[in-house]
């Protein structure tokens, strides 16, 4: 493929904007087209962000031949429909985080993408960061020593009202799949795959979580406290420590352009920080990274594979059983 990636957004809602705009900072993209559910929604935002073609339904941008990818835009309980049909369509498809609202959703689109040959990927963003990039680089290096610990926190003060999506079951809402999703991520990137894990959690009159605190054992033995809020700012930061020092993204860890790597020896204690600047708004570079696999041929990306998300939704269903979270997809798969 030596053409530019043509994408199509599916949803028009805020971070499809945060998306469209970032596709302007791709290079080799271009976004072809974009699909509301009205004709004239899809034209106010195609027109605001340069698509090519408007589209009044989800249906016509999965059947518009003119497309390579469509980025998953919607409310979380809408991904698993959503995504089925652009894979029928013949599209590549990136799933908005998170991936779906069970991990038995996640198994049925892995398995369609995987009967069609097409790309799929959680659009997990922060794992392409420049500096969640040379954060891993340093790890991988053993210059701290091998990683046995991750603490990892997101949260902001809500004051959206019940009827909000952030609150409502049937919107997918509460901390976790929103917020939660980052921090357990992340853990599972610098330290493997989830063996156990222990959650409580502060419940909303809605019935979904208004914040929640899990605790998550790693193959090899690491372990990492995780933690996710609505009800207050956290320092939302990131620490990667092991048995020589640590690595620490700080504020915003998720799209922050500043690391600190600290190694201590002894009563010696060497420090560093580092400035990685991103690309335009940051979702710019899971969009390369797409983009590098569609050429490559690829249905899976290595960086953010199947097995992980699969993995991940899996925890989330694990969390969500121990706080008591239930959402009417659920009892719809059931």
């Amino acid at each position: 493929m030596t053409q530019p990636i043509r994408w199509g957004i599916l949803g028009t809602g805020k971070i499809a904007k945060a998306f469209a705009t970032a596709l302007k900072d791709t290079h080799d993209a271009t976004l072809a087209a974009v699909a509301s559910r009205s004709v004239d929604s899809a034209t106010k935002f195609g027109q605001q962000y340069g698509a090519e073609r408007f589209h009044g339904s989800y249906q016509a941008l999965a059947d518009d031949p003119a497309v390579d990818v469509i980025y998953i835009a919607t409310p979380h309980p809408m991904h698993h429909e959503n995504a089925l049909m652009c894979l029928n369509g013949g599209k590549a498809v990136l799933v908005e985080k998170s991936f779906t609202m069970n991990r038995r959703q996640a198994e049925d689109i892995i398995k369609l993408a995987r009967a069609k040959n097409l790309f799929v990927m959680e659009a997990m963003w922060t794992r392409f960061m420049p500096s969640v990039v040379e954060a891993k680089r340093i790890i991988d290096s053993g210059e701290i020593g091998k990683p046995a610990n991750v603490t990892a926190d997101f949260g902001f003060t809500s004051d959206a009202g019940p009827e909000h999506r952030l609150f409502a079951p049937e919107l997918g809402g509460g901390a976790l799949l929103d917020l939660g999703i980052y921090p357990l991520s992340m853990a599972s990137f610098f330290l493997g795959g989830v063996t156990g894990v222990k959650a409580q959690a502060e419940m909303t009159a809605t019935g979904v979580d208004m914040q929640t605190a899990f605790t998550l054992s790693h193959e090899g033995g690491g372990v990492s406290s995780c933690a996710c809020s609505l009800r207050s700012r956290t320092p939302t930061e990131l620490t990667i420590s092991g048995t020589k020092g640590f690595v620490r993204l700080h504020d915003r860890f998720h799209n922050t352009d500043t690391i600190t790597v600290t190694v201590v020896d002894g009563a010696s204690r060497n420090e560093r920080t580092l400035s990685l600047p991103k690309s335009g708004n940051g979702y710019t570079h899971e969009a390369q990274e797409v983009g590098r696999c569609l050429r490559a041929g690829l249905i899976e990306s290595p960086v953010m594979p199947h097995a992980e998300t699969l993995a991940i939704m899996g925890t989330l269903d694990e969390i969500r059983a121990q706080i008591g979270l239930r959402y009417p997809s659920d009892v719809a798969d059931a």
